[in-house]
């Protein structure tokens, strides 16, 4: 039986025609056999980050992303750096995982595009 590695990409800009969404969709044609991946294309759809929300129960669009990202092998992140530093909307995304440890102990990779 043979064992697939799912590999979750996530794009650091919310726009669907970004450069990044662009680098991570043409990254699909040199995975090998065996890999799944998916690009999870959601974080514009996360709420803001707020501890009060980050309970058993966090809101469908942060569980939905929390069991894409629980079910990879690894991840990619490809972002544009933006005034020194991560757009926003990722760094809502990455937030959202600190209490529930999706990225703990998962090889992370990271594709920065400078403007």
């Amino acid at each position: 039986m043979e064992t697939k590695i799912n590999i979750v990409a996530l794009s650091g800009s919310s726009r669907k025609k970004s450069s990044t969404q662009k680098a991570l969709n043409s990254l699909k044609k040199f995975m090998p056999n065996g890999v799944e991946y998916e690009i999870y294309n959601g974080i514009e759809k996360l709420p803001h980050f707020n501890r009060d929300l980050d309970s058993d129960k966090p809101p469908v669009e942060v569980q939905v992303y929390r069991e894409s990202l629980s079910r990879a092998d690894g991840v990619i992140i490809c972002t544009p750096e933006y005034i020194k530093g991560v757009p926003g909307v990722l760094k809502n995304a990455l937030e959202w995982l600190v209490s529930s440890a999706e990225l703990y102990s998962k090889p992370v990779a990271v594709i920065t595009e400078f403007m």
